[in-house]
């Protein structure tokens, strides 16, 4: 990998992004993607997270924190804060930004327990597959603390496959609508990597399978959604 995404983000905090980051799905076109947008202050955030953000609570684990906006705004509020990201410089810019328990880890190798995960800006795409999503759940209920939540959010992208008939072309070859293949680039540099968008359902029947309760928070005002999962 290239670290697109983490090259970004270091270049805008060090006063050194010039570009955008162009973003394209396997069902989608080329879109830019301002560096800016992952420097958001609460205000500037959806609906969505700011909601995620006031319903955190106690010990959090920030997964996949990107530059660490969320991060910030909870240990500002005083929240004891855990800022992972598997991009070494997504990470190094944290810790720029005064995250001192920014770390370079991939959530399937935390250990440690706390009462608030948090999975923002599409949550649900470290899953990567529908197949995969019950496994990596049971995973994030290990870190759980007693009547710990996670809280995440997703979209349910079954309209972008709708037709100007109002019906809906799939592709027989997957398994599930929402796996898509995810490009980025940056300063003529590439990732692509699986990532999944979660209808609400499928994610609550998921959950039902290891034990999880699942409701949903709030909808989005594009298909998307904030859910909080707890311990049954």
């Amino acid at each position: 990998m290239n670290d697109v995404f983490g090259t970004a983000i270091l270049d805008h905090q060090l006063g050194k992004c010039e570009e955008d980051i162009i973003t394209s799905t396997s069902i989608s076109d080329e879109e830019p993607l301002k560096v800016s947008y992952l420097f958001r202050t609460f205000e500037q955030m959806p609906e969505l997270e700011q909601t995620a953000l006031s319903l955190a609570k106690g010990t959090i684990l920030d997964v996949g924190c990107g530059a660490g906006s969320h991060s910030l705004i909870l240990k500002t509020k005083g929240f004891d804060v855990k800022s992972i990201d598997i991009s070494p410089k997504a990470i190094e810019c944290c810790q720029l930004r005064g995250l001192d328990n920014a770390k370079v880890l991939d959530v399937l190798n935390e250990t440690e327990t706390f009462d608030t995960l948090l999975l923002l800006m599409n949550g649900s795409g470290i899953f990567q597959s529908l197949e995969q999503t019950p496994k990596i759940l049971a995973h994030l209920k290990n870190l759980l603390n007693k009547n710990g939540q996670i809280l995440i959010d997703s979209s349910d992208i079954k309209y972008m496959y709708e037709d100007d008939d109002g019906g809906y072309w799939m592709d027989a070859h997957s398994v599930y609508y929402g796996e898509l293949e995810y490009t980025v680039r940056y300063k003529n540099k590439e990732d692509s990597f699986q990532w999944m968008y979660l209808d609400f359902n499928r994610l609550k029947t998921a959950c039902a399978i290891v034990g999880l309760k699942c409701k949903k928070i709030k909808d989005g005002p594009h298909h998307d959604f904030l859910a909080q999962i707890t311990i049954k």
